[in-house]
């Protein structure tokens, strides 16, 4: 049984902040160089994918259960 429910939009968002602070880190131990103005449409474009992804999600979620009527699922 699951303790919670999947919430794809904030593993989207989680995915993309863990990047940009990757980059950021390999950049700051100078493993590469990142420019300054990556970070800017990373992380806006990730929160707008999390954004349309937890949407997605919700949409399917209100879908299914429309169905369903009675008590809890087993």
């Amino acid at each position: 049984m699951l303790r919670h429910e999947v919430q794809p939009g904030k593993l989207v968002a989680g995915t993309v902040l863990v990047v940009a602070g990757v980059l950021y880190a390999g950049d700051a131990g100078g493993a590469w160089q990142t420019p300054w103005f990556v970070a800017i449409p990373l992380v806006t474009g990730g929160l707008c994918l999390a954004g349309a992804v937890a949407l997605l999600t919700g949409l399917v979620r209100r879908r299914r259960q429309g169905g369903r009527t009675g008590a809890d699922p087993v």
